[in-house]
């Protein structure tokens, strides 16, 4: 498929938000959430996408993607009339979330927009009552929206926008055919956006059989090389798994990823780790919902030091304030290291990238040198030496309270109790996320035992609650 190619990187300057055909109440909405410049797939896409064209925007996690496509199927949107307009397909639950939070803080501008996630690993009778009640707008998994249009619990009939986001790796989890029945159920005329960081032949097969004259849009994943420093070390197979601890005790980063190409050496790395005293935890495909909401809310709420992790299960993740990425395994397509590296040293903060390769490797970092346009940087394994006698202990412990939004408790309940009824510093309380049936609340390390002791002795929200310690 030919579709017209536009460079963003040929937009050195990014264009404001205010010189888009927005309403001036999303405009004034933007400005408050601090939406100025338009990141360069924003500058490249949101034009097209406002014209009401068929769009492909090829552009990595954490480059502004979802605004991008949330403000063009707003701006499509009849805020008075109670029908599915709009579609958005993501990978995971986690990515689902996130997206739709997204879209509802851009929604403000207008009143009453309603979005449902729907998603697997949950029962389908709470998001089919919320169907009910009406939807403007469905964001979910392939798996699910399928099982929920059999049931007849979703009406595509009224949609003018379908979007496919994190297209790749919906491809790579085995989702095309149940992206092809859904797409077979949007009305023809609607618009199609679709989003991917790489771009395999299935993208194009996809675009063929879904899309109208689609414009091609990409942003080339490049990332300020005075942010992330990135260094090489040599290694030997058999020595691969202890370097990573030994380059843990000598940087000693607070929260890092460290990516491995199976799920094979993301066991074994964590074991390693877990054996020498580090906070790991892995994450990778086959784990239940259930562990991996568990995993991933230690790790953003710095109560695990390290995520071990493959590339598919750590794709859509966005996590704030990651110090170091550590290449284990040296991955044989140079986008995918880009992508890799990219996710440390965002915003005003610098970053670290750590890789690890063999001689059997070196033909890989070759074609990352090619793609970078650089040469690596190597340094000797000896130089990897403790910072510190001291283990590397994260500084939060998450305790989670068996109830959730479905028992109507909010983070507001939460802290509430933990610093008015029982005595505890606001200062001492981390990160808190609501989920349907779960709360996970993040706390100093110091005061774990007494907090878990006050709220199984306690109350929250007027409630007896039963929690534990992850």
């Amino acid at each position: 498929m030919n579709a017209p190619t536009i460079d963003a990187a040929n937009k050195a300057d990014p264009t404001s938000f205010s010189q888009l055909m927005l309403g001036a109440a999303m405009q004034d909405n933007l400005h408050k959430l601090g939406y100025l410049q338009m990141t360069p797939i924003q500058a490249a896409s949101l034009p097209l996408a406002l014209q009401g064209k068929d769009v492909i925007a090829q552009a990595s996690t954490g480059s502004g993607k979802t605004a991008a496509f949330g403000l063009a199927l707003l701006a499509r949107l009849n805020p008075r009339w109670f029908a599915v307009q709009s579609l958005v397909l993501c990978p995971t639950r986690e990515l689902a979330d996130q997206v739709a939070t997204e879209i509802r803080r851009l929604a403000r501008a207008e009143e009453n927009i309603k979005v449902v996630t729907v998603y697997g690993g949950v029962p389908a009778r709470n998001q089919i009552a919320s169907l009910e009640n009406g939807a403007h707008i469905i964001v979910g998994t392939p798996g699910r929206v399928m099982d929920l249009m059999e049931r007849g619990a979703i009406d595509l009939s009224a949609l003018n926008t379908f979007v496919l986001d994190e297209a790749d790796r919906m491809l790579d989890m085995g989702f095309y055919a149940d992206i092809d029945q859904v797409a077979s159920q949007c009305p023809p005329e609607r618009q199609t956006l679709l989003f991917s960081a790489t771009y395999p032949d299935g993208i194009a097969q996809l675009a063929q059989r879904f899309m109208r004259e689609p414009q091609l849009v990409k942003v080339a994943a490049q990332h300020n090389t005075h942010k992330i420093e990135q260094r090489w070390y040599e290694v030997a197979e058999n020595e691969r798994l202890h370097v990573v601890a030994q380059m843990l005790a000598h940087f000693r980063p607070e929260s890092s990823i460290a990516f491995c190409n199976t799920k094979q050496q993301c066991r074994d790395l964590a074991e390693v780790l877990q054996a020498q005293g580090f906070s790991a935890l892995v994450l990778f495909g086959e784990l239940e919902q259930r562990e991996r909401d568990e995993v991933l809310v230690q790790f953003s709420n710095r109560s695990c030091s390290v995520l071990v992790a493959t590339d598919v299960a750590a794709r859509g993740l966005d996590i704030a304030n990651l110090e170091a990425v550590i290449n284990v395994d040296t991955t044989p397509d140079p986008e995918v290291h880009i992508h890799r590296i990219g996710r440390t040293g965002r915003g005003d903060a610098d970053g670290l990238a750590l890789s690890l390769a063999s001689m059997e490797e070196m033909g890989s970092v070759g074609r990352i040198e090619l793609l970078q346009g650089r040469e690596s940087e190597w340094h000797p394994v000896s130089e990897l030496t403790p910072a510190s006698s001291e283990p590397l202990v994260p500084a939060m412990r998450t305790i989670q309270i068996m109830g959730g939004r479905k028992e109507k408790i909010r983070a507001g309940d939460v802290l509430g109790a933990m610093t008015r009824d029982f005595g505890f510093a606001k200062e001492q309380v981390g990160k808190i996320s609501v989920n349907d049936f779960s709360t996970y609340v993040a706390v100093s390390r110091s005061i774990a035992n007494k907090v878990l002791t006050k709220l199984n002795n306690g109350r929250v929200k007027g409630k007896t609650v039963r929690a534990r310690l992850l």
